[in-house]
């Protein structure tokens, strides 16, 4: 074989899968096989999800590479998201690869998401490898499994040669793949070979000028940014004077000050950077997402791939709570505002814009649960903010206001359809097919954005947590009108205090609460849930009165149900629209926009009024 840094040895691979179909734990097996560990190195299992949140979900939100030298060739492998929430991060890795790695659940088949990133893939022209993985799962039907991606094959225009991908099939956990379901299980040999046979070296050309897409950011303490992408032409070297192709601005200078190479689960530095590898460069204080790095100031940009606009938005505030800043340490405007124009640079389907008030942001997303990683990594970083309910981007088309639609494939136990069809027509979900296997439930249905927001835990709820939900964007519609999502009121705070036994006693015969005895709440504050629509005042800091007969200390022994504590996620998609999320590093608070009842009154009257006159 040629050698290592010649393009005709290299193979650039993207991994892609749907949610929990064995991605990150096949990157392990190929990195184990390949020799990127020494024998006795203990390697955590997901070794490629560095990031906390990341294990704590279970699931990838950033998409990473490395690569495995196999019999004097390189593969350099990239990790990308299976949910759709994160699907900016699969469109852009699209661009650094020359082939992808379908991992398909040997049980489930395909899925929402495998058809999201398949779809991505296949219209980038890209070579698919399909692994069919969890072989050894009880019920598995991996021959089922290989007709059903044909079928999604189809269906997606694949072109002659994508339709003819080559099949493997295996179990990435257990570290084996064959050519058929029924050879001898003994190691990833056979993946190895397929992806360097039928995977294309990238199309590159080693003696033109160099020149090199951006499609990923990393941030070093020591260098400072990042830029990471494949080498299209020629190569560069260290210290080699470049310019960054800005796509709205003249050309900016920069000097490479480092030249890394991934490896492993780590980074080598390294002198000169070939064509057709993937490599990171440093030596710039700005540099986006999709810009081209190029040796010539003249030379042509490489074109970026186009990705799926956000269709939800949510606001991010200044804490203005009487608690402010004593929780966290970040809690001005300005820090807030730099934060997120950080995030929003190294994350291409998230956008940031300033409002009309002061120390509010909109922030612009692919869904929900993309911006509760944001805000709970900022609270880990000692942030403290407010974030409103997500609300849906709407469009005006052709004179009339037009909102997302998605296509959401729901799998419930046969006993809960009921259940679920009816929530779908609450939240305007129209069923578009069903069908029934081994006792559960596959659903197909159209739903507008809106009617997604808290649907995922109305399914877990009603499935006693067995529902399983993928949503991909379909379009935009006419507005459905008003969809309400959540039919409870809430008990609000009249006071601020300590929440008291004797209170929260009388209290919890109204509704759930949010609290316990002894912690700080403050006028405007949820405390609880109402069942009725309406919202009830409360004060949970009343003491009961001392007499000749009570003691106070006496009702200590009264026992209260344990308060509901909610995720960041669930709080998000609990709220209503005149609610805020409370988010610091020690609590997640729920509250009124509007703190002092009186003003929330004339508010609601100023409202009211408005609405008559439209």
């Amino acid at each position: 074989m040629a050698s290592p840094d010649s393009p005709e040895s290299i193979r650039n691979v993207a991994i892609v899968a749907h949610v929990d179909h064995g991605k990150t734990t096949l990157v392990d097996q190929l990195l184990k096989q390949g020799g990127a560990f020494r024998e006795n190195q203990v390697v955590e299992d997901r070794a490629m999800d560095s990031m906390d949140q990341e294990r704590e979900r279970g699931i990838t939100i950033k998409s990473k590479n490395t690569s495995v030298r196999w019999q004097g060739g390189v593969i350099n492998v990239v990790d990308t998201p299976g949910h759709a929430d994160f699907g900016g991060e699969v469109e852009r890795v699209m661009k650094m690869v020359d082939g992808v790695m379908l991992v398909v659940d040997a049980y489930e088949g395909p899925q929402a998401q495998t058809r999201f990133v398949l779809k991505k893939a296949l219209n980038a022209g890209l070579h698919p490898v399909i692994f069919v993985n969890k072989i050894d799962r009880p019920n598995a039907r991996p021959m089922e499994v290989h007709d059903q991606v044909l079928e999604l094959f189809l269906d997606l225009d694949a072109t002659e040669d994508q339709f003819n991908a080559p099949f493997l099939y295996g179990s990435a956990r257990d570290g084996y793949a064959m050519d058929t379901p029924d050879e001898e299980q003994k190691d990833m040999e056979p993946l190895f070979e397929a992806i360097m046979k039928h995977i294309p070296a990238p199309d590159v050309d080693p003696d033109a000028d160099f020149k090199m897409l951006i499609s990923n950011i990393d941030w070093s303490d020591y260098v400072g940014r990042i830029a990471i992408g494949k080498i299209m032409a020629g190569s560069v070297t260290l210290g080699q004077q470049v310019w960054r192709l800005r796509q709205d601005g003249e050309p900016q200078r920069g000097k490479i000050s480092k030249i890394f190479e991934y490896a492993a689960l780590g980074t080598n530095e390294a002198e000169v950077g070939h064509a057709g590898h993937i490599v990171g460069l440093a030596g710039f204080e700005d540099a986006d997402i999709g810009e081209t790095v190029a040796s010539d100031k003249e030379a042509e940009a490489i074109p970026f791939v186009e990705i799926d606009p956000p269709t939800v938005q949510m606001s991010f505030a200044v804490n203005d709570g009487p608690f402010a800043g004593t929780e966290g340490d970040r809690v001005t405007s300005r820090e807030i505002r730099d934060r997120l124009f950080r995030e929003a640079r190294t994350n291409v389907s998230i956008k940031v814009e300033d409002t009309d008030e002061a120390g509010v942001f909109r922030v612009s997303a692919r869904g929900a649960m993309q911006v509760a990683v944001v805000v709970e990594t900022m609270r880990r970083e000692g942030f403290e903010v407010l974030v409103s309910r997500p609300t849906v981007i709407k469009q005006r088309i052709d004179g009339k206001l037009h909102e997302p639609y998605e296509t959401a494939y729901i799998e419930v136990p046969d006993e809960s359809v009921g259940g679920i069809v009816q929530s779908l027509a609450v939240r305007k979900g129209k069923v578009e097919a069903m069908s029934t296997r081994n006792g559960r439930t596959n659903i197909e249905a159209v739903i507008p954005t809106r009617g997604l927001i808290g649907f995922e835990f109305e399914l877990l709820n009603l499935t006693s947590g067995e529902g399983i939900m993928s949503h991909l964007f379909l379009e935009y519609r006419p507005d459905s009108g008003d969809i309400r999502t959540r039919g409870t009121g809430t008990l609000v705070s009249m006071e601020k205090g300590e929440a008291m036994t004797y209170a929260l006693t009388n209290i919890e015969g109204r509704g759930k609460l949010f609290i316990g005895p002894g912690e700080k709440v403050y006028e405007g504050m949820i405390i609880g849930e109402n069942p009725r629509a309406d919202d009830l005042p409360m004060n949970p800091t009343k003491a009961k009165h001392v007499t000749n007969h009570r003691a106070a200390g006496s009702d200590k022994t009264v026992a209260l149900p344990p308060p509901l504590r909610f995720s960041l996620d669930r709080a998000i998609e609990y709220i209503e629209t005149d609610e805020l999320v409370e988010v610091t590093p020690e609590n997640i608070r729920l509250r009124k926009a509007i703190l002092d009842s009186n003003e929330r009154k004339r508010s609601q009257k100023r409202a009211a009024a408005a609405a008559e006159e439209a």
